[in-house]
């Protein structure tokens, strides 16, 4: 008897340690999602524009790339990229979108680990700039979602 429990003892060991293996794992989603509503109320100083957009920045956390859809109801824009600053702060322009027109779509090359920081900080925003608001018509600060 205590044969036949000592054997069902490592039956049910190595059955046990045979159903346990890595590819049951899901790997973590790299994917950071970061979202901003461009504004004329948001530019500094603000101005009266009754236009708006939203952007959609996807980070991946593996490649340190990023990949940027704005979408805006500006007709005729005249640059448009993203900045360096916090909230209310005017800072230098960091990704310069090669196309202005509705949906723009930019992919960026590596972040290093400063722009990285920043990008996870909230010191980035989306500007957009039309003839009549030379400075910036809308802009919009990417939020970490």
């Amino acid at each position: 008897m205590k044969i036949i429990i000592r054997l069902l003892a490592v039956i049910i060991f190595f059955s046990g340690i045979s159903s346990c293996n890595n590819e049951d794992d899901t790997p973590p989603n790299p994917n950071v999602t970061f979202k901003a509503t461009l504004t004329g109320a948001q530019e500094v100083p603000a101005n009266a524009s009754t236009a708006t957009g939203d952007a959609t920045l996807t980070f991946n956390t593996s490649t340190k790339v990023f990949t940027i859809t704005v979408n805006h109801t500006i007709a005729s824009p005249t640059n448009g990229h993203i900045h360096k600053g916090a909230v209310g702060v005017s800072g230098g322009v960091i990704f310069p979108f090669a196309s202005f027109t509705s949906p723009i779509t930019y992919t960026s090359a590596a972040l290093d680990a400063t722009q990285e920081a920043d990008l996870n900080a909230g010191l980035y925003y989306v500007n957009i700039h039309t003839a009549a608001f030379p400075n910036g018509e809308i802009r919009g600060q990417l939020i970490k979602q």
